[in-house]
């Protein structure tokens, strides 16, 4: 059971799609002209419900099966990202400043041309509901929808997404049980201290020397506070404070990210950098504030269903070309928002040579759309076979 043939012959058709999507990218929750072309090529399918306007321009597209059954649902997310090209690509972006620099443009077309396929065929009991899901890159869309109530309206009892990885060989599927992204946090250190001249720091609380000691001591939460067979990420990225070179600033700032899997250490990392504040200030005799916005979860993958995803994997892609062990990652996703709320599972998709993810001169590999939208449909008739 490799790429569905009426699949791989729509290769022409999806790039089209594909095209057109990544000319026209849009940002976050604003994002008119991309809901209106999904919507119109899902129209076209002839898809049984389309509901549109969830998280502002979110979308989900009922497609039923023969005979009764559960719901099964398949997330592609929507939004581009604030980047200015630099592929040269005769498709390239025509919008400034905006640009699908991590393969959205790709996800829609995959998960578009499952839904072509499976509008024609319903070779599937029960029913299929495509999510076309806004803001993963900023806001996050997958709360939103999640927060929306569209586990509970559709009836969707298991969810799967996919994502094109350029560090894979193309055609090749990755994933694993449990947690496969992590956590995405951010801080924020604020220090007031006293200003003055820098001839006469006795007369000063140096904010200076309060952030470059609480941002010294910030970096023993990795090395003496946790497990080292725990993956922990704790970067400083900026550090902000004063304009001139002979005066000490009154006030300072420091922030970074925290990224995590296990929800334990997330939550000692929060604790440790407020204990590391708190007695760093006592220590200069500055006043220090700390802020952690807790961001996405780690996209956490149901045991049973990342075996039963990497099972289709390998009849659409072949046995030697699906990995069910694969490493962890330490970006963020927010299709983990819906893997909180049902079980199921995320895997990579392998697009080859290519540039990084979020740089101006990545691009998609079309070629592999066929294997995602393969492996989306083979996903829908093996969970539910048509009675």
């Amino acid at each position: 059971m490799p790429v569905i043939n009426s699949i791989a012959a729509m290769e022409d058709e999806m790039r089209g799609w594909r095209h057109w999507l990544h000319r026209n990218p849009e940002l976050g929750f604003d994002l008119p002209k991309t809901a209106a072309f999904v919507a119109e090529r899902l129209r076209e399918f002839g898809v049984d419900e389309l509901h549109e306007g969830i998280a502002r321009t979110g979308m989900v597209a009922i497609i039923e099966g023969r005979g009764e059954g559960p719901t099964i649902g398949l997330r592609a997310d929507m939004d581009a990202l604030p980047i200015d090209e630099a592929t040269g690509a005769g498709h390239a972006s025509e919008t400034p400043g905006k640009m699908h620099a991590c393969g959205h443009d790709g996800h829609m077309t995959m998960l578009l041309g499952a839904a072509k396929y499976l509008a024609e065929t319903r070779n599937f009991a029960g029913r299929v509901a495509l999510i076309f899901q806004p803001a993963e890159e900023t806001a996050g869309g997958g709360r939103v929808m999640v927060e929306e109530g569209i586990m509970e309206r559709f009836g969707i009892t298991q969810v799967f997404g996919i994502h094109n990885a350029p560090a894979y060989a193309p055609g090749t599927i990755h994933t694993g049980p449990g947690p496969l992204l992590a956590a995405v946090d951010e801080f924020t250190i604020r220090v007031e201290g006293k200003g003055g001249h820098g001839a006469m720091p006795h007369e000063t609380r140096d904010p200076v020397a309060a952030l470059l000691g609480i941002g010294s001591a910030i970096q023993t939460i990795v090395s003496r506070n946790h497990r080292a067979t725990d993956d922990l990420i704790v970067s400083i990225t900026q550090i902000h404070a004063g304009a001139a070179n002979n005066v000490i600033p009154a006030d300072g700032v420091l922030s970074g990210t925290v990224r995590t899997f296990d929800p334990e250490v997330r939550g000692m990392v929060e604790r440790r950098m407020g204990e590391i504040a708190a007695g760093c200030a006592a220590a200069y005799g500055v006043e220090a504030t700390l802020r952690y916005d807790r961001g996405y979860p780690a996209t956490v993958n149901d045991a049973d269903r990342a075996a039963f995803a990497a099972e289709v994997a390998r009849a659409v892609a072949g046995s030697e070309n699906v990995d069910d062990d694969t490493l962890r990652v330490m970006g963020g996703e927010d299709f983990s928002y819906m893997l909180e709320a049902r079980p199921g599972a995320y895997v990579f998709l392998g697009i080859g040579e290519a540039a990084p993810l979020h740089h101006p001169e990545y691009d998609f590999n079309d070629a592999v759309a066929p294997v995602g939208a393969s492996f989306f449909a083979r996903l829908v008739e093996t969970a539910q076979p048509a009675t």
